[in-house]
């Protein structure tokens, strides 16, 4: 089959776009609020775009709280979102008011960063610090504005649990992170069986 997505004429009883950019990683960005309300929520349009400095970027449908607060604070926190939290992740998706804390309505206990204020996810083994740099606003059809924006963020400050360390190197296989695939309720998780090598050619 051929559709074009701006037309959405596939046929089809979902639309198909996000189970084709598979398997996506989860930002579970933290913000804290000018109030004072600490923000918690997965986004699945995550990644990383940049080296030496890192950058991250997440991408938001509508404004919402993560981005609200990310470009009036300048800050955010991404946490990895792993197998052994799967459920906790879940539960801070849900739509709630912004005077709601993610983190309690999870039971999740937060740990301070160190070069930011929002904290991170404290049984995440990795968290990355960032400083807000920019949000990119995306054009939708017929010149108007499209729901999703772009929020990248500077990484400062970065959090390794010593126990994912092997020989110097992160074990993905110890992390179990998860992953967001194409439709509502389907996810993926990296586990020592799903992980194999390759050389890059010369």
């Amino acid at each position: 089959m051929h559709y074009d997505p701006r037309r959405n004429d596939h046929h089809l009883p979902h639309d198909p776009f996000t189970s084709l950019v598979v398997p996506r990683c989860i930002g579970w960005i933290s913000t804290i609020g000018r109030s004072g309300v600490l923000n918690l929520a997965p986004y699945s349009f995550f990644n990383a775009i940049a080296a030496q400095p890192p950058f991250v970027m997440f991408a938001s449908a509508t404004l919402k709280d993560s981005q609200h607060n990310a470009e009036e604070t300048g800050e955010f926190v991404h946490s990895i979102a792993t197998y052994e939290l799967r459920n906790e992740m879940n539960i801070t998706s849900a739509g709630v008011d912004p005077g709601v804390s993610e983190p309690e309505l999870a039971k999740l206990e937060m740990a301070p960063s160190l070069a930011v204020k929002p904290p991170r996810v404290k049984n995440s083994p990795i968290a990355l610090e960032c400083k807000y740099v920019q949000t990119v606003k995306l054009p939708g059809p017929g010149g108007k504005p499209h729901s999703f924006s772009v929020v990248i963020g500077e990484v400062v400050s970065i959090y390794i649990d010593d126990a994912i360390l092997v020989n110097g190197l992160v074990d993905v296989a110890k992390v179990q992170p998860i992953a967001r695939l194409g439709y509502l309720d389907q996810y993926a998780v990296v586990t020592a069986e799903t992980i194999f090598k390759m050389k890059r050619p010369a």
